[in-house]
Parts: structure tokens; sequence; C-alpha cells
């Protein structure tokens, strides 16, 4: 392992408002007719000269003054915490791991334990300062090698960002991480709040909507023995004891206030002390009786389950089936993508490679019924009416969402790569041309980038739809015959050019996820949160009916690739909307779908199919029909 005394990250620049404000009207051009569009390039350039250059400059002032944070990071956790709307669905995301290679070590018990235990030597180098820095590298030939990694650490921590900007690796803001563990998100009237105790040394386990703890670190903070963490799971796994009549895991699902009414109600009806236990636990481990189907049922589990096995709230829930299928499903206000990445790589290769208990080890012989405790709550008739809504909802909501996933095996990254062309840029000209195929129009597009290699960063938006993906997806979709195939190709050639160009403008960077810092989504809706702050009416621009139209993402979509993760996803962010997480591996395209009734997702996925069809017939050289 390497030490984090490495460097930190630079600053989040701010980006000039000009470029912005073009920006943003390069993204509105192919949603509005030219009417439209007038209307909105004047609003946007009275901004650009009028209260938007005050609002930029009050901005500007503002951020020199708070040089150990990032612009975006204050507003991001706000307008997470504030809403009111359930974590499950409209945040909280799932990416679910690979089997193991060993088959006999996915045994749910063997798993779980392994997982466990390498999750807790995730914490314990962390909290060491042992946690070898993430690093991104534009140049991995040069930077992502011993002798680079050798030749930094004797470098004065004040010169050796120098080095490796030097070199094109670039580090990322790890402040995230610590939120990682013992860390839960506490619901409270108009805005949460977030609690972590690190003192806290035992796990919180979940299994049939019970809920069990027992200590994974001793008094000397060593993690516990594994064959005794495998001895307290196989307990926890032998109890026999039926799902409570009142789960209390439906609780965290309920609109935010109403939770935050309700958790008060049970403090007060003497459950300080259990909840206590509940949000302080090291993380969550979800324990699922049944083993999964299909890759569907697999989205369905991980993403939201049955409501009475998770406790949604956490940082996050390591969830295992009865298959041995694993996930981490994930609250989003305190982190995003990277760390959670991160930690999942880590402890994928570390279960896999280093495993703490084999098939045939024997747990030890401890009494765990005395190690495990097994958590009671106490409830009222107000609680049990609040748990008993909270299902009703819960189910109600539950039964509106369909997934759906498919494989394009034709080819992936390795033949695009071959033909000059950006792999992502051809997975997101396939949502455009499926959806125009599909509905018949260019809808807003959100596409999530990181901004880890800057100091406190988060995300930033990458607006896929351009006038280039316009014109391309209405002459394969509309118009293919009037068209050569040279024609095509050009057009591909060009959405390629200028998704590449939003990338790294934006960027650094070419591979998920991608970092950058120039869009425009983060420094409007910055401004717009400091007009707000201030008491100032709300511009012009924030009032006009486009730029809402360009943040109801219809099209809500990220990508990642991982040897440890087969597959991730998230709800549609809007009722109209999808829901798209993709992957676009060596030689094949995998892509999994969310709607909601107003949207047809197997239909869509059928036009994804389709897109992806024509799009590398084209790059074959090959004609299309249409």
């Amino acid at each position: 392992m390497g030490f984090a005394f490495f460097f930190s990250p630079l600053r989040l620049p701010i980006p000039k408002l000009e470029d912005t404000v073009r920006r943003y009207l390069n993204a509105q051009k192919p949603l509005l007719d030219d009417d439209q569009f007038r209307k909105t390039e004047e609003l946007g350039r009275s901004f650009e000269h009028g209260i938007g250059r005050e609002l930029h400059e009050q901005l500007v002032a503002q951020d020199k003054q708070n040089k150990h944070t990032s612009y975006i990071s204050g507003p991001w956790f706000d307008m997470y915490l504030s809403s009111r709307d359930s974590v499950v669905l409209n945040f909280n995301p799932f990416m679910s791991f690979n089997p193991d290679p060993k088959a006999e070590y996915n045994d749910q018990l063997t798993r779980a334990t392994n997982m466990t235990v390498s999750a807790m030597r995730f914490l314990k180098t962390l909290r060491a300062g042992c946690l070898e820095p993430e690093v991104f590298h534009l140049n991995p030939d040069k930077s992502d090698t011993q002798t680079f990694r050798r030749l930094i650490r004797f470098v004065p921590s004040s010169l050796s960002w120098f080095g490796a900007y030097m070199v094109n690796a670039y580090p990322l803001d790890m402040s995230q991480y610590f939120r990682l563990f013992n860390s839960t998100r506490l619901p409270k009237l108009s805005r949460d709040e977030l609690f972590t105790d690190e003192k806290a040394k035992h796990l919180l386990v979940l299994r049939n909507g019970n809920f069990y703890v027992f200590d994974v670190l001793d008094r000397d903070g060593n993690i516990v023995k594994p064959s005794e963490i495998q001895a307290h799971l196989k307990y926890i796994l032998s109890d026999n004891s039926p799902a409570p009549a009142f789960p209390l895991a439906y609780l965290p699902s309920e609109n935010r206030d109403i939770w935050a009414l309700l958790r008060q109600k049970l403090l007060d009806n003497g459950n300080e002390e259990v909840l206590q236990k509940v949000d302080s636990a090291v993380f969550c481990l979800c324990l699922d009786d049944f083993p999964i189907k299909d890759l569907v049922h697999l989205s369905h589990t991980m993403l939201h389950g049955d409501g009475i096995n998770r406790w949604y709230d956490k940082s996050f829930n390591l969830i295992l089936t009865k298959d041995g299928n694993a996930a981490i499903h994930f609250e989003h206000s305190w982190g995003d993508g990277v760390a959670v990445l991160r930690f999942q790589n880590e402890v994928f290769k570390d279960s896999t490679q280093k495993p703490a208990v084999t098939p045939q080890s024997q747990p030890a012989a401890v009494d765990s019924s005395s190690a495990v405790q097994k958590l009671s709550f106490r409830l009222n008739d107000a609680l049990k009416a609040g748990i008993t809504k909270a299902k009703q909802n819960f189910d109600a909501t539950m039964e509106t969402l369909t997934l759906d996933f498919i494989q394009f095996k034709k080819g992936g990254k390795e033949f695009l790569k071959q033909k000059k062309i950006s792999p992502d840029a051809v997975a997101q000209l396939s949502f455009q041309m499926a959806f125009l195929r599909q509905y018949g129009q260019t809808v807003a597009t959100y596409e999530s980038c990181s901004t880890a290699a800057f100091k406190h960063g988060r995300t930033e938006t990458i607006r896929p739809a351009s006038i280039y993906t316009k014109k391309c997806t209405e002459a394969f979709v509309r118009q293919p015959s009037k068209h050569s195939t040279e024609e095509l190709q050009q057009m591909i050639a060009e959405c390629s050019k200028y998704h590449s160009q939003l990338t790294k403008e934006a960027a650094m960077g070419k591979s998920w996820p991608h970092y950058s810092s120039q869009g425009f989504d983060r420094h409007l809706f910055s401004l717009r949160y400091l007009a707000a702050s201030k008491g100032i009416p709300l511009p012009d621009i924030y009032q006009d009916q486009t730029y809402a139209q360009l943040n109801h993402n219809i099209l809500s979509t990220s990508t990642l690739s991982s040897p440890a993760v087969n597959m991730g996803g998230f709800a549609p962010v809007v009722p109209d909307g999808f829901g798209v997480g993709y992957g676009v591996h060596d030689d094949w395209i995998g892509c999994s779908a969310s709607s909601y009734p107003a949207r047809n997702v197997h239909e869509f996925l059928q036009c994804v199919h389709k897109s992806l069809d024509d799009i590398f017939h084209v790059l074959e050289g090959k004609h299309i029909s249409s």
C-alpha cells in the first residue's frame, strides 16, 4: 500500500460566465425551435451582462474566502439533504459485484464473512492513513507504474503534486471516504443531517426484517477473528424468528419530513439506545433468504428490495442473497460513485484474492448467543400506523417501476477504438437514436461525470444531446436511404468528436468516471443558490420554461466499468424519464434501464439495440435498412 501524504487535489475552478452561457445555449439548441431558442438566447445574454455578472463576481469572491472547500460542495450537500423525497428510487443507486471466480466461495455465509472482513481491512487501512491515494491517470503508461509510485513517495508533499502533474496523473479528492463507515443520514424536518460515530465497533446485520448487532472490532480496534465473524453470521442465518409484524425498515423509505416526525416518536418511546446502535454501526449487512432468478430480479432486489431488509439511510448496505449474489446499495448525499467504486473494487479484490475463510473453514466455537444482540423496538399505535402507511406507499411505488436489461454482443470498445470513435459517444448516440425512434423527439439528457480530481469536487453534467446527435439520429431514423454510408460515418465521427470535446473540455478524462470541471450545470446551479441565499429575486433565465425543461432530465444516464462490478442501476429522475446505466466492454455493450408507467422501457431498450446495430453496420461500411 502507498502512503497518503502524496498530494492534495487542485481547487475546483469556477468557469468563466461567458463560457457557461455559451455551453448552456449549445445544450438548449437541439431541444428548441428557432423562436424558442431566440428567446432563450436573449435571456442568456442579458443574464451574462446583468445580474449574472454580479452573482458570478460574488461567487468568485466567496470562493476565494473558502479555500478549504469547493464552490459546489455546500450547495450540493444542501440540495440532497433538503430534498423531502424518499431516498429510495429518487436517490439511492446500486452496483452489483461480479461473482467470486471460485464458484464454491459464492456460498452466502462464506462470501458474507469474506466481504465483511475485507470491508474491515479497508476501514483499517483508510483510518491508518495508508490507503494509496486515488489517482486518475491520463497517461497510464508513464504514471501508473511502480517506478512512479516509488519516486513520488520520496518527494516532499509540497512538491509531489507537481511531479504527478508532469506525467498527467491527477490525485483525486478523498474527503468523502470517512463517511463510508459508521455513518447514516438522519431525517430532520426541512433538512436532514449526516451522522458519523467512528468510535463504534459493531456491525448491523438485517435478516428477514430483524436487526442484529455484534462487534467486528475488538477493544484495541483490531478486526475480530474471521472465524468468529463467520460463527456470528451463521448464528444469525440459523435464527428462525419470523419477520416482525411491523418492520421498522419501511420508515426510511418514507417522505423525509414524515420519517423525521416518526423518528422523533421512536426516540420519545424509549428507542434511543437501539437507534444509536443502528446509526453508528460500521455498515449494514443485509442477508436475503432467496436466490436471484435473472438480471431483472437482481436489479429490483438491489435497487429497492421488499422494504423490510434494508436500512436505506445507512451510508451503504452490503447485500448478499441466498446464492451469494452481492451488491452495494448506497445513500447518495454523503458521496458519489468514485468513493463507493474504489471501496467496491478493493473489497472484491481482497475477498477473492485473500479470502479470510474458505468454504471448508469451521466457524469458531464461541457463544454467539451472547455476542450477537438482537435489537427490539418499542412501538406504540402511532408508530405501528406509520409503518403500515409507509409499507403501503412503498409497495404502491415499487409496483410502478419497470426494469430491463440488454446485452449488445456484436462489438464494443475494441472495434470502436479501431474506427477512432469514442465508445461513450456511441452509447450516448444510441440512446438519442432510440428515443427519437420511439417518441419522435430529442429530449434533455444527463450524463454524470466526476469532479473528484478537485478538492471537495462532486459531479458535473455532460449534456450528450447536441446539434450533432440530432442531425445524425434524424438521418439514421428518418431518412437512412437518402445518405451514403460515408455520409453516415462522417456524422457518427462528428458526434464522437463533439462528445469527446464536451468530456475533455470539461475534463481530464476519457474513462469512467469522466473528470470534469468545465460543464455549465453546477455553475448555473450555484449562481441560483447564491441568489436565493441572498434574498435576490430569481433571475429571468431561471424562470424561463426552457431552463426547467433542460433540467427535467428525461434521459438520465451513468456509466461505469470495473472488474469488480457486474452492473449498476438507478430509477428515472422524473416520472416520464428513463434511468439508464450502461457499460461499454471490450467486445460487448451492456445497458440496464428503468421507467415508470409514462414510458415503455422494454421498447426503449429494443430501440437501443436496433440503434447500436445500425451504428455498427455503418461503421463496418454496410448499408442499413430503415
